[in-house]
């Protein structure tokens, strides 16, 4: 049995696409899809540089693509999902299910800086190359996604309308 350099982050990407998907099923999916195009794009990989930052970008960018693709879909399930989450009273799982609320209130790209830095442990630095963003745009959105998320915690979350024209 051949032993490939990506299997070994299998673990991390599936942690990262679970946050980031909001659903086991879609995670999987995303997972499936990013170690598909990692494996037939292994070739673009530079050996030397950080091959882990390297598959965060091949899945953000699958993500990214999933997320235009769907892009009405996604539009319409966020429509659905409560503008304040209230504090759960009784145990940790319904304060879980607040965190996954407010997560999902955060746009994608606040979302992705967030979970980048916070759950997978990314340097600002490898979140900037994982992402293909300046390192000032990953501090500036790590701010954004922490303060959104706490006002969406804390119930005191502005209402925004969107302009229709």
């Amino acid at each position: 049995m051949i032993e490939h350099p990506v299997l070994e982050h299998i673990p991390r990407l599936r942690r990262y696409a679970r946050a980031l998907a909001g659903d086991r099923y879609a995670a999987d999916d995303l997972v499936q899809d990013t170690l598909e195009r990692a494996v037939n794009k292994f070739h673009l990989w530079r050996p030397g540089s950080d091959l882990r930052a390297w598959l965060f970008a091949v899945m953000h960018n699958v993500f990214i693509n999933q997320l235009r693709s769907r892009r009405h879909e996604m539009e319409q399930s966020m429509s659905e999902l409560p503008t304040v989450a209230v504090r759960a009273s009784q145990s940790d799982p319904l304060e879980l299910q607040d965190m996954a609320n407010a997560l999902r209130g955060l746009s994608a790209e606040h979302r992705e800086v967030l979970l980048l830095v916070a759950l997978e442990q990314l340097t600002y630095e490898q979140v900037a190359v994982a992402l293909d963003i300046p390192i000032g745009t990953v501090m500036s959105r790590l701010s954004r996604a922490r303060e959104r998320l706490r006002q969406l915690l804390s119930g005191n979350a502005p209402v925004s309308l969107k302009v229709v024209k």
